[in-house]
């Protein structure tokens, strides 16, 4: 976006009030929620800004589909693996294996970035 605050910077700035302004005023049953809400729009930060190109570019190669949305990916992918056909022994298992570890890292990367060693 061209414009400061952007969306990304608003979240951030939303979520810090929450957790240092309003979350100590909280009866303490609703603090969990508080918790909750302000874990959502950091994933959503952290969504907002992440780059899936890489990801489906790995993808696309391995299932040799070099267009496509990324549903229409994932359903074929899924279909494929249901299917066996990238299972141990064929010609793709390895890009394939690849691909699904790019992704793997990518949604890790936005719902649990400490799974990957990085701080959230």
């Amino acid at each position: 976006m061209l414009e400061r605050p952007d969306g990304g910077n608003l979240l951030d700035t939303a979520r810090e009030v929450l957790l240092k302004e309003l979350l100590p005023h909280l009866p303490e049953a609703q603090r969990f929620h508080a918790r909750m809400v302000a874990n959502a729009m950091a994933v959503a930060r952290r969504e907002a800004v992440a780059d899936p190109a890489p990801a489906l570019a790995a993808l696309r190669a391995a299932m040799a589909a070099p267009a496509g949305e990324a549903d229409d990916l994932l359903r074929r992918l899924s279909r494929d693996i249901r299917a066996g056909a990238h299972d141990p022994g064929t010609a793709t298992h390895a890009s394939m294996a690849a691909a699904l570890l790019a992704l793997t890292r990518l949604r890790c990367g936005v719902s649990a970035p400490r799974a990957l060693g990085k701080a959230g």
